[in-house]
């Protein structure tokens, strides 16, 4: 397996724009101004916080619009999780803070299927390194998810069979997920048939045991 590694600063990759993390977004860019600072990891967070408290995440609060990329999901306001971290990492890569995109296989609720794709942010902080961070908001009980650099603090942990949560850190949203949330006409559908998405070739990641203060 193919991974990217680095010593001291991640890849361009973790900067780069796309259709999903479309930063340009003259509505992205006026927010990323608004939440930067002198201080990177002020700015990290306070884009962190901004996501986490801002967007309302789609099930907790009944919302039926289905929202992907980084732009819309800021013009709607709602989003699934990772739909918000789409958002996130938009509004950090704006910033010129690398940053990917972090995921865990779960059950959609309790300890049986079906299955779901959690989707949670990493960002690189200096001095520090990659950190993992979970903006899903907590509008629902029982999570309190905090921007706490050099301790995780992640909304869900991964209990039951089956459920998974992958090590590595990603430059893009994995395509299978992207699809399958293309496809997608209201979260009503999506409560019946939640998306359980498979990894993609691990040539735009980097690996736990390469990625210093994941924990």
């Amino acid at each position: 397996m193919k991974l990217a590694k680095f010593d001291t600063q991640p890849l361009p990759h973790f900067l780069m724009e796309s259709a999903t993390v479309d930063y340009a977004h003259a509505d992205i860019r006026k927010l990323a101004a608004a939440l930067s600072s002198d201080d990177s990891t002020a700015t990290a967070r306070h884009c962190f916080e901004w996501v986490r408290d801002h967007i309302e995440h789609s099930m907790d609060f009944h919302r039926e619009e289905v929202t992907c990329a980084a732009s819309d999901v800021l013009q709607q306001g709602t989003g699934l999780c990772t739909a918000k971290s789409h958002l996130l990492v938009a509004l950090w890569r704006a910033n010129q803070i690398p940053a990917g995109f972090c995921y865990q296989r779960l059950t959609l609720d309790g300890p049986n299927p079906p299955y779901c794709t959690h989707g949670f942010t990493a960002v690189w902080l200096n001095g520090r390194g990659w950190y993992r961070c979970d903006a899903r908001g907590n509008s629902k009980p029982g999570i309190h998810c905090e921007f706490t650099p050099g301790q995780e603090n992640l909304a869900f942990s991964s209990r039951y069979d089956g459920e998974r949560t992958y090590p590595e850190v990603w430059a893009e949203p994995w395509p299978d997920l992207l699809t399958a949330m293309e496809k997608l006409q209201n979260i009503s559908q999506y409560r019946s048939h939640p998306i359980d998405a498979r990894p993609p070739a691990a040539d735009l990641c980097v690996s736990e045991s390469a990625a210093p203060n994941m924990e």
